[in-house]
């Protein structure tokens, strides 16, 4: 098998184009072979997310080698306690050896070392593959998450003023996240208020919900509903394939269709340790 010659060493900002290439082909070719749309658009685009995440000191990366080749590349989010997974991608050419397992084996020990409370990942509920070797690996069934993408809402939500998120509100937020699924995502937020990208919601004179986009990398956490509501509503458009939907939060799901978003795929969101059932609403990223 050639898992047998396999190298995993960890990833440099030198790798992004190969990396990147292989994402593109490997996403491209899944979606294709089940007939919906890639979640990596062109190589570019591949690329530029392989150079974020390689070039991100919260990230950790594993990349594969065979004979010298790059043949697949993994990663972690660790910005925060609870660690998100991937990318994961395989080169086509290899693909069902086991080097999908060795890749998310490094990055589970990686998180074992950290003694991170918790793992977590999303994944495309057309690759059936996948889902088998994730419930292999250990990760629980959570949640149905719906992708959903279309034009602005540009709708507001009474009593619910959406403002940018500054320093003064990362504490803030970070209670919320803690109150809502019990471990918060501060590093997350903290890169998104310096980018710019991050907004907070208010009801009553407080701090209610925040996003730290609404787009397909991005989360976002509210008391209620309504908030994230506000949130979606706000936003001046939809960053990637789109954002992420709880199906089990019927009244959200039923609203943003009713908007003129539309489904692009179905996810599962899958889990290692620490997880609560949620004590408001949310919007997972693709990491989680």
């Amino acid at each position: 098998m050639a898992t047998v010659d396999l190298v995993l060493r960890p990833g440099t900002p030198a790798d992004a184009a190969d990396c990147g290439r292989i994402a593109y082909e490997a996403f491209t070719g899944i979606a294709g072979a089940h007939g919906f749309r890639s979640d990596m658009p062109s190589t570019e685009a591949a690329v530029g997310v392989m150079d974020t995440a390689l070039d991100h000191p919260g990230f950790y990366s594993v990349v594969a080698e065979l004979d010298g080749r790059i043949v697949g590349s993994n990663f972690l989010d660790e910005r925060s306690a609870v660690t998100g997974v991937g990318p994961l991608t395989v080169d086509p050419a290899v693909q069902n050896q086991g080097i999908g397992r060795r890749l998310m084996l490094d990055v589970m020990e990686r998180a074992a070392g950290r003694r991170a409370p918790g793992i977590r990942l999303l994944q495309s509920g057309y690759h059936s593959r996948s889902f088998a070797l994730y419930v292999d690996l250990g990760f629980a069934f959570r949640e149905t998450v719906a992708c959903l993408q279309g034009p602005p809402i540009g709708r507001s939500v009474a009593g619910h003023a959406v403002r940018e998120a500054t320093d003064a509100d990362l504490a803030a937020c970070n209670d919320l996240c803690r109150r809502v699924h019990g471990a918060d995502r501060g590093g997350e937020v903290a890169d998104a208020v310096k980018q710019g990208t991050a907004r907070v919601v208010e009801h009553d004179g407080r701090m209610t919900g925040y996003a730290t986009d609404l787009a397909f990398w991005a989360h976002a956490v509210g008391e209620t509903t309504e908030d994230i509501k506000a949130l979606i509503g706000a936003a001046s458009g939809f960053d990637g394939p789109g954002i992420l939907v709880p199906a089990s939060n019927s009244a959200l799901l039923q609203w943003c269709l009713g908007n003129g978003l539309r489904v692009h795929e179905l996810m599962s969101l899958m889990t290692i340790g620490l997880y609560n059932e949620p004590a408001g609403a949310y919007l997972p990223s693709i990491l989680y």
